[in-house]
């Protein structure tokens, strides 16, 4: 069974969502048999390299809240993310663009790293002293390093802003034509959709029935036909 997950390292329910999912996939009898493949969603697909500002002025301006009111859904945030175990930064976080870190985990896939990437870029924007935003490229190939990537073919897809790009654009286009307009969004078999950093109660339940209505092989046609098998080939016997 394949599940699918559309993100964005700039999402903190995306980053709780993981930690809730992957208890849930722990706890899963089949889970050795349930493939996972991370998609790229922008959620601020226009912003421009280089454009980073703090999270609450962020908020404050992209929401119209109050700073106290941002203030506090990051302080709510920080405890929901501490719940599952993991660190989180409630002041003096930044926001940018994600669309090279996104094109990183493309690049990432292809190596059989790019779960590894993912959590770095997690823990390097959500709880790390240093934002991911800032430090440029060696700062994102000393990310990559660190999750196993080679540094220098790492830079060179840095430094080519088409190296991903269109895989980056396609999952973007998949996430609309399944009318996920929000992260994260989890895609079982092409059959379930789980929007939202879900329990992990919500997610046990979403792979039990998903696992369990999958559809089983049909045969098609079987009588005297040659095949091989663990005790060696049949061979049709003349009549």
């Amino acid at each position: 069974m394949r599940v699918e997950i559309w993100s964005d390292i700039a999402c903190p329910w995306c980053y709780v969502g993981k930690a809730r999912f992957e208890k849930a996939l722990a706890a899963f009898p089949h889970r050795d048999e349930v493939e996972v493949v991370h998609r790229s969603f922008e959620l601020d697909p226009g912003r421009a390299k280089g454009d980073v500002q703090p999270v609450i002025d962020m908020l404050t301006r992209k929401y119209g809240m109050s700073a106290a009111q941002a203030e506090a859904g990051e302080d709510n945030l920080g405890a929901q993310a501490a719940a599952e175990g993991l660190d989180y930064r409630t002041r003096g976080r930044d926001h940018g663009s994600t669309f090279d870190l996104h094109r990183l985990l493309h690049f990432a896939k292809e190596q059989g790293r790019q779960e590894a990437l993912l959590d770095r870029l997690y823990r390097a924007n959500f709880a790390d002293e240093q934002s991911v935003f800032t430090g440029g490229d060696d700062h994102l190939v000393e990310l990559a390093t660190e999750a196993g990537l080679d540094a220098d073919a790492t830079r060179a897809v840095l430094a080519d802003p088409t190296a991903y790009a269109d895989e980056v654009r396609a999952d973007e286009r998949e996430a609309a034509q399944l009318g996920a307009n929000g992260v994260p969004f989890f895609v079982l078999d092409r059959s379930y959709g789980v929007s939202g950093a879900q329990p992990a109660e919500v997610f046990t339940q979403a792979l039990t029935q998903a696992w369990g209505d999958r559809s089983p092989l049909k045969t098609l046609a079987q009588d005297d036909a040659g095949t091989c098998g663990p005790d060696g080939c049949a061979v049709p016997q003349q009549g």
